[in-house]
């Protein structure tokens, strides 16, 4: 079944050759590599560019981090995680979960860390992925590109920033070598990183400007540590876990209704997000500031009991005012008015529909991902595969976001349809296979039909989910158990394929 890792030099330079080459380990590359490792095989690697497993959750360490999909949910369906602390995780123990998946299924060895892939080009001649490294170059068979949308920081376009004097860094690649204690902070952003970080400094700062563009729909948060009963009743009382975790999935599917089905039931939400602002924000200025102008779910719902009380102290204000320049030490707004600062903090997000990484990779007929997107916008086809682009898979590809429940339902849809493809090429002697245009292009006119309703085309806002088609590229518009059921085994029929010319595994 597997075929050998194999070196080989072309020229001075070696070059290593694997029959699948992973690029990411965070949720979605690290299931992959489980699930082919418990199919038996061993002809793959596993190509990261940090330091250890965790993707997002590795490198976003800052104050406050913590997840919005309740613990229960937010795991492997394989290895679920009795030794929760609360009910919505954060970073670190989310972190320390990761990790130990990763020991349990014994993986580790099959990753290279601090690989940090420069460049992937398809060779028609050898129906090969030639692959640029930071530690060498490679080739496979089949390439699998599992770098998650929260990767690449997204650095906002402001006259005078590279000129700043004091410290300035994003919330994704926190310094913790800086002390904010007794500073004057600038946050600029009020998304879903933002709102944690704001209430974790607040106290310590001498003083907080918080720069909001938009301002945000919030929920209250229900979090809480788990009673002792409860985790051992996790631990060893067979099917509590999963029965929890099932009652969370059922819950928060509901909110499919409103979201893509039928908009005007985000009223409900709505309502609570309005009683949640009456009564957290007394200040009647301030709560018309915070107040948004748009359909609740129209941008990312966000969590937080903390948000709102922060923002109300005397050391935090809140700036609506848009950003004209920064200086040397201070920050100017539209309106010409002047605030001296000694920090600021990034939290503008990151790169989604313009991934830096759509660059490094080029297709069948030489074009990168970037120039395939900016000329039709991000299309795929189950989020899992791309015309143009033979021998690849992605995972959390195009229209495989949520905006309601947990990206590890989605990410395990596509590790049974990925690890099921593979199986697909090696037992029908495939050289290669590649997506149809046509089945594409219909897979995408009903996704936009299907989003065409959906509160997040109709809600009257701007959001990262829309490209520059104005196209939604980013969400799921269904019940993920669609999705689920969708991908449940490769559709050989909706791909081009040739037969191969070396002999099948």
């Amino acid at each position: 079944m597997s075929r050998k890792v194999t070196d080989k030099a072309v020229g001075n330079r070696p070059v290593r050759h694997s029959r699948i080459i992973i690029v990411g380990s965070g949720f979605s590359g690290l299931g992959l590599a489980i699930r082919l490792s418990q199919q038996g095989r061993t002809d793959y690697l596993v190509l990261e560019r940090g330091n250890d497993v965790g993707g997002t959750w590795r490198d976003n360490t800052y104050p406050g981090a913590a997840c919005d999909v309740p613990s229960q949910l937010y795991s492997y369906s394989f290895a679920l995680n009795p030794e929760w602390s609360r009910s919505f995780s954060k970073q670190p123990e989310i972190q320390r979960y990761i990790q130990s998946v990763a020991d349990k299924y014994d993986v580790r060895d099959k990753h290279i860390f601090d690989c940090d892939m420069t460049g992937a080009q398809w060779n028609n001649d050898t129906a090969r992925w030639e692959i640029q490294t930071s530690q060498g170059d490679f080739t496979a068979d089949i390439l699998v590109s599992a770098v998650g949308a929260l990767c690449e920081p997204n650095l906002p376009d402001i006259k005078g920033i590279n000129d700043f004097q004091g410290e300035i860094f994003h919330s994704a690649r926190w310094n913790h070598d800086s002390d904010l204690t007794g500073k004057r902070v600038a946050v600029i952003g009020t998304g879903a990183s933002a709102i944690q970080i704001v209430p974790s400094i607040a106290k310590q700062v001498a003083h907080l400007d918080v720069y909001q563009r938009t301002a945000p729909w919030l929920l209250p948060r229900s979090d809480r540590p788990y009673l002792l009963p409860e985790k051992l009743a996790f631990k060893y009382i067979p099917g509590v876990q999963a029965l929890s975790r099932a009652a969370i999935y059922a819950a928060r599917e509901t909110q499919v209704v409103g979201l893509a089905k039928f908009p005007p039931a985000m009223k409900i939400l709505e309502t609570v997000a309005r009683a949640k602002l009456r009564i957290e924000v007394k200040d009647p200025e301030l709560r018309a500031k915070v107040t948004p102008n748009f359909r609740i779910g129209c941008k990312r719902m966000l969590i937080s009991n903390e948000y709102y009380p922060a923002l109300g102290r005397d050391n935090v204000d809140l700036v609506t005012d848009g950003i004209r320049e920064i200086r040397g030490n201070s920050i100017v707004t539209k309106d010409g008015t002047e605030r001296e600062v000694d920090a600021i903090i990034v939290a503008t997000g990151f790169h989604v529909t313009d991934s830096p990484a759509y660059e490094t990779i080029s297709g069948r007929d030489g074009r990168t991902l970037s120039e395939v997107f900016d000329a039709i916008g991000q299309q795929g086809y189950k989020g899992s595969a791309i015309n143009n682009y033979p021998n690849m898979f992605f995972m959390l590809g195009p229209n495989v976001g949520l905006g309601h429940t947990s990206m590890v339902y989605m990410i395990e849809s596509q590790i049974n349809y990925i690890a099921d493809g593979i199986a697909t090429i090696d037992r029908l002697g495939l050289r290669t296979v590649e997506v149809r245009k046509d089945v594409q292009d219909e897979y995408n006119a009903e996704l936009q039909r299907k989003l065409s309703g959906a509160v997040w085309n109709t809600g009257g806002c701007a959001s990262w989910y829309l490209d520059k088609h104005g196209n939604n590229t980013t969400l799921w518009p269904d019940f993920t158990f669609r999705f689920r059921s969708l991908l449940e085994k490769f559709d050989v029929s909706a791909y081009e394929t040739s037969p191969s010319a070396r002999p099948a595994a």
